[in-house]
């Protein structure tokens, strides 16, 4: 059966519980996804030659990664033009493209000149970082945190300078930014003092977001972990932390998938979050037990993510970033299987029949809710969204992995 007779079956389907399936295409093709950089080359980037610490890993040395910024941005056209929407590229500091010795303290926005041309050529928007790991003045564990002056400083500059570096970007392109803040900060084993390192973060902070002048180009967040790798025990930017100092500070807090208990997830929150901040930035991953960032799948908390975005309509103050990075597969495909499935949740969520739902919930008719729900999970969506990917002019189902196998030849196993 050809797509467009497929969709035209499909669409009478959705029809009859009232949902307009073209409404819904309409919809979520506006919903930019920004792709993060970092999957292209294992969270090498081109700055520095530093092993990654910080809770920073990767697995596997799949051959083809990318060595300079033109080869990362071949692979990431190479990406998009597999993945249906105008969506967006998320970059680190340290993927600066200058020949300068330079340190992350001493960057500004002509060392991402490159980055902003490429992008304004393609009319599509940059995001941004700071890379507050593997990097010497991180080793103690601690950076914007840390109890040495210096150490402090140096990060609060870095800081600073990236949100001026995302500043510059968001106006240069017409197309506002958001720059994410982690810190890996934290201890190992059970500390005894945990209110310190939290007040220095905390003063740390409203130096770098003193200046304001630029914030409508730019919008800053901050992101929350409950533990990681040498942080076991207690990390300083906890959910407590970040949420009360952007909900205080007019900021944005960012969810990480990967960056709660194992039984947690961020689908709940979201509604939560966004009810104390005008923002929110996620990052979408897949952990497997711990923070691991498996490349994204189609699994439940993925729809139950898009779910909770569309059906109360706070995908419009939200921002959804993609954090993964598999060295164990080609980098290419990860980006693309990733980032379609993270569409793929968000078309499924728009197909439903939400106001009906609604008021089915509200009356207390419980029983038709649940029957409802779960015959959903078997409408013809497969349908729509190949319909999608064709209107898009993006390969239909597996058709891709035959463009990502051939650029592997041609391109990935030369490098």
């Amino acid at each position: 059966m050809s797509v467009n007779k497929a969709y035209e079956i499909a669409r009478e389907v959705y029809a009859s519980i009232g949902v307009d399936t073209d409404a819904a295409i309409n919809r979520v093709k506006n919903i930019p996804i920004s792709i993060n950089c970092w999957q292209g080359d294992d969270v090498k980037g081109f700055l520095f030659k530093n092993e990654l610490s910080g809770g920073i890993q990767t697995t596997g040395n799949y051959p083809g990664r990318a060595n300079t910024p033109d080869e990362l941005r071949a692979d990431v056209e190479k990406a998009m033009s597999l993945i249906p929407g105008n969506n967006r590229l998320n970059l680190h500091a340290i993927y600066a493209d200058t020949t300068e010795k330079v340190d992350l303290d001493e960057l500004e926005p002509r060392h991402f000149e490159s980055w902003i041309q490429w992008a304004k050529e393609r009319n599509i928007g940059l995001d941004f970082n700071p890379t507050c790991f593997a990097h010497p003045m991180a080793d103690s564990g601690f950076t914007i945190s840390s109890a040495d002056e210096g150490v402090r400083n140096f990060w609060i500059d870095h800081c600073i300078r990236s949100r001026q570096i995302a500043e510059y970007m968001g106006k240069e392109l017409g197309n506002k930014a958001v720059t994410n803040f982690w810190f890996p900060d934290g201890y190992k084993d059970i500390p005894y003092d945990r209110e310190a390192p939290r007040k220095r973060m905390a003063e740390a902070l409203d130096k770098v977001f003193a200046d304001k002048s630029g914030w409508e180009y730019n919008l800053n967040a901050l992101e929350c972990k409950v533990f990681g790798i040498g942080a076991e025990s207690y990390t300083v930017s906890s959910t407590e932390f970040m949420l009360g100092y952007a909900a205080t500070r007019g900021i944005a807090c960012c969810l990480d998938a990967g960056h709660f208990h194992p039984t947690e997830v961020i689908s709940d929150k979201i509604s939560s979050v966004l009810q104390f901040t005008d923002e929110l930035l996620l990052h979408v991953s897949r952990p497997v037990r711990w923070d691991s960032d498996h490349v994204v799948i189609f699994d439940d908390e993925l729809e139950a993510i898009a779910q909770n975005l569309i059906r109360t309509n706070l995908v419009d103050r939200t921002h959804i970033g993609l954090d993964f990075f598999d060295a164990s597969i080609n980098r290419i495909a990860a980006w693309t299987i990733g980032t379609r499935n993270m569409i793929k949740a968000l078309l499924k969520a728009a197909l439903e029949p939400t106001e009906l739902l609604k008021q089915i919930e509200l009356e207390g008719d419980y029983t038709s809710r649940l029957a409802l729900v779960e015959e959903l999970k078997t409408y013809p969506f497969a349908a729509v969204w190949d319909q999608y990917c064709e209107m898009q002019d993006v390969p239909v189902r597996e058709a891709w992995l035959g463009e990502v196998k051939e650029y592997e030849k041609e391109v990935l196993s030369k490098r």
